[in-house]
């Protein structure tokens, strides 16, 4: 018979480590890619995440459609890319910010703008690692 363990509710600053994009503009061209709010852009000679896959998500505009980010990558300064942190795995943390209406979260009166106070605050369900 299985074992169902119980989920427990958690914070998205609880799961993840959401870090900030930076301009590539300095960068040389290479095989690094870049990614923005609208997916990939160009590729550069150097990665702001080098072995950790990640969940990128809109700082600025579309806000609302996350993706996984594969490493080694570089974002722009309008996406953050969101990093599990142990116990938590790439591939769920991305099926919940799926369900998460990001949309909720806007915090412009223009373009939509999330913040890290913003990821960091939302309420979810998670299981352990061995569920």
């Amino acid at each position: 018979m299985l074992k169902t363990l119980s989920w427990e509710q958690r914070k998205c600053g609880d799961v993840v480590d959401v870090c900030s994009g930076r301009d590539y503009k300095h960068l040389e061209e290479g095989d690094i890619p870049v990614y923005g709010t609208g997916g990939y852009m160009l590729s550069v000679s150097e990665a702001l995440s080098e072995e950790d896959d990640a969940i990128g998500i809109g700082r600025k505009g579309t806000i609302d459609n996350p993706y996984i980010l594969r490493a080694p990558f570089w974002t722009v300064d309008t996406l953050f890319y969101c990093i599990p942190k142990n116990g938590f795995d790439l591939d769920f943390v991305y099926g919940v910010y799926q369900n998460i209406n990001w949309k909720l979260m806007d915090e412009s009166t223009g373009v939509p703008s999330l913040s890290k106070a913003a990821i960091n605050k939302v309420d979810v369900a998670t299981p352990t690692l061995e569920e």
